[in-house]
């Protein structure tokens, strides 16, 4: 057709398109799903969303692996555009294997949440009002699962809180178990309000628990609410009570559950420190009060103390403790002291500190339940705990405070295995000599084999026995010796009351100096002459000395008692018992030259060693000391006849088998000759 045969004024006929089609659907399914938003929100905001109760028990509790349950009334809506989530008797079930049914319950739960939160970013609530919750939180046995982490992935991860701009949260109530540590813990929330995400002032939290067997309660203190609902800093303080101790924990976590690799200052204090590590399953001796304080980091199943210090009695502590609660509990430690006072070191042979500095060591060894007048105590070892726990100690102490020995640099080697405990190596100072011990408590057989093996490299006599009256100055006399023995028994009585081994002092030549040393050579006439003269103090030179004892089941006998002066050679014989702790020795000096007032009149040390007594006794009695020890003493006399008379006749010692601590049985004249002076030993 042309053109421009048509009439200029008739329309032109409208296109209809597929892209006119298109934009009507559009249009009609925008419409549509406008409609049916609309439709959904009005029936929602109608029913409350009521109808939804079952499927969103269903749809969450898939997605999460749990069973989710809503005994009460249930409303999910749009209010208008916040999502309000209402339900009374919530509860999400725990997983099979855990010890409760449920993770959590609540009473009733009333909540405004952002819709789009749910989806992109951070999770948002508007408003929160939670009445009566109650969340359980448990490790399992193995500690790779807990009860919070909603995925059969290994390895718990941290609780994590959703952004809550205003909340009143009433009722709260959390228990925490890790079988673990073993640890149970029963925690009250104090009521939380919050507006314009914060809560302003500090959250209390208080509860109640048990740590292995141990009762505890504690009370806290989050002391930065805000940040913490915001998942920042928490700065969270804690007092715990158990055991007659107390222990604060100070710190900031990165999120409110998550303790992992997170400094925490911790100070305890109590009047007994082995009654705090009693808590955790670790035995140690008993300590006078004591206030501690360190840095804490756990890392998994290890916990580490360091920058460690504070005081035990009148005595400091230093240093770093590690302990591991794996498979076997296991402590290792450094630690240094200053000063060590010496009633805070009797706990280590088994005596109560306190009773010792205020009764004495014969009523703290009563208290352990040694008989009157003991001293050795009968306190047991624990050897079901030592054989639940590993340790290894390096404990070195400066000064050991003493009115008596004077004993420094003492360096402790501790190992526990499996139930035997080693001190091995024990070194230590002792009046400029020096003291090396190897002492081992072997649990694993029953009773305990215990080993003794102390020591003593050549010590002055004069700073040694300092203490006990001896003039230091012009004592040149030096003292060495060693005790080796073996026993069986849980306690340090009963270990030595089966003991069998020897005991040796050796003093080579030197002098000794002191106001009574006459009466210790029982040179009375000398003493007397002496004293008339008014020279009370002159020295006593020594040739050689030998102070030995064989001990066998307990009962020790001189083997020999041996010292060659240079007037007089001084035999005793005798012994003494670990089992009853009686002592009976006679000591006697037969003089090398005449003298008038050198009766052969013996000293007699006898009593106990809680009593010792000193006795000048008939020479009748020199014959019988030890007997009533059941000692089988080999009836070789002393020295000839007794007289008041001495008349010389005494033989110079050879110092060849003095010097090296030979039996009785090998000692010998100086021209060689066996002495029958010193007697045998024993039978057996």
């Amino acid at each position: 057709m042309d053109m421009s045969t048509l009439d200029e004024g008739e329309p032109v006929p409208p296109r209809t398109g597929r892209k006119g089609r298109r934009l009507h659907v559009l249009r009609t399914a925008l419409l549509a799903v406008f409609g049916a938003i609309v439709l959904a929100w009005l029936i929602l905001f109608v029913t409350k969303g009521r109808f939804l109760k079952h499927p969103v028990e269903r749809t969450v509790g898939s997605l999460i692996n749990r069973t989710v349950a809503v005994k009460g009334d249930f409303q999910l809506y749009f209010a208008p555009l916040e999502l309000k989530f209402y339900a009374e008797g919530l509860s999400i079930s725990n997983p099979g294997w855990a010890s409760r049914p449920h993770l959590f319950t609540a009473r009733k739960i009333d909540a405004r949440i952002a819709p789009l939160s749910l989806i992109f970013g951070k999770r948002r609530l508007y408003r929160l009002d939670l009445t009566d919750g109650a969340a359980d939180l448990e490790w399992n046995r193995a500690h790779d699962r807990n009860t919070w982490t909603f995925s059969d992935k290994k390895g718990g991860e941290p609780l994590q809180f959703p952004r809550i701009d205003r909340a009143t949260v009433a009722g709260t109530t959390m228990r925490y178990a890790d079988p673990q540590m073993p640890l149970l813990a029963e925690l009250g929330i104090g009521t939380i309000t919050s507006a314009n995400a914060r809560i302003g002032k500090a959250v209390k939290v208080k509860g109640t628990g048990r740590i292995r067997d141990t009762p505890f309660r504690l009370a806290g203190d989050l002391l930065s609410p805000d940040a913490t609902v915001n998942r920042g800093r928490n700065q969270l303080s804690l007092r715990i009570w158990a055991a007659n101790n107390i222990v604060d924990i100070a710190g900031v976590l990165p999120s409110i559950a998550d303790v992992e690799n997170v400094p925490l200052q911790t100070r305890a204090r109590g009047r007994d420190l082995s009654e705090l590590l009693w808590i955790i399953g670790v035995a140690i001796p008993s300590t006078r009060t004591y206030a501690l304080k360190a840095q804490l980091v756990k890392d998994k199943e290890t916990f580490r103390f360091t920058g460690l210090s504070g005081t035990f009695g009148n005595s400091d502590l230093a240093g770093r403790l590690t302990v591991t609660n794996g498979q076997r509990l296991r402590l290792d430690s450094a630690l240094t002291t200053r000063r060590l006072d010496i009633v805070d070191a009797a706990p280590f042979i088994g005596y109560n500190p306190d009773i010792v500095a205020s009764k004495g060591a014969v009523a703290a060894a009563a208290a352990t339940g040694a008989g009157p007048q003991r001293v050795l105590p009968e306190a047991a070892l624990p050897v079901a705990t030592m054989q639940r726990f590993d340790a290894a100690l390096k404990w070195t102490i400066g000064v050991v405070r003493s009115r008596n020995v004077p004993v420094s640099n003492i360096d402790l080697t501790l190992a526990l295995d499996r139930g035997r405990l080693a001190l091995s190596p024990l070194t230590f100072s002792m009046a400029r000599g020096n003291v090396a011990s190897d002492l081992i408590f072997d649990t694993r057989s029953r009773p305990a084999a215990n080993s003794y093996d102390i020591r003593l490299a050549p010590t002055p006599m004069g700073r040694l026995l300092a203490g006990y009256g001896v003039a230091e100055a012009g004592t040149t006399g030096m003292v060495s010796g060693r005790i080796k023995l073996d026993g069986r028994g849980d306690t340090i009585h009963d270990a030595l009351s089966t003991a069998s081994g020897r005991i040796a002092f050796v003093m080579p030549r030197g002098s000794f100096w002191t106001r009574n040393v006459q009466l210790s050579e029982l040179d009375v006439g000398t003493f007397a002459y002496k004293m008339f003269q008014g020279r009370l103090k002159e020295p006593v030179a020594i040739n050689c000395g030998l102070i030995a004892f064989t001990v066998r089941n307990g009962i020790a006998a001189a083997d020999p008692i041996l010292i060659d002066t240079r007037k007089n050679v001084i035999l005793g014989r005798g012994g003494f018992s670990f089992r009853t702790e009686a002592v009976d020795l006679a000591i006697r000096a037969d003089g090398k030259k005449f003298s008038l007032f050198s009766g052969q009149s013996p000293v007699g040390l006898g009593g106990t060693f809680a009593r010792p007594s000193l006795n000048v006794i008939s020479p009748e009695l020199l014959g019988r000391a030890g007997a009533g020890l059941g000692l089988a003493i080999v009836a070789t006399p002393l020295a000839g006849v007794l007289t008041f008379v001495d008349i010389g006749d005494a033989k110079s010692a050879a110092c060849g088998p003095v010097l090296s601590a030979a039996t009785a049985s090998a000692q010998r004249t100086t021209r060689g000759k066996k002495r029958d002076d010193v007697g045998a030993g024993t039978r057996n």
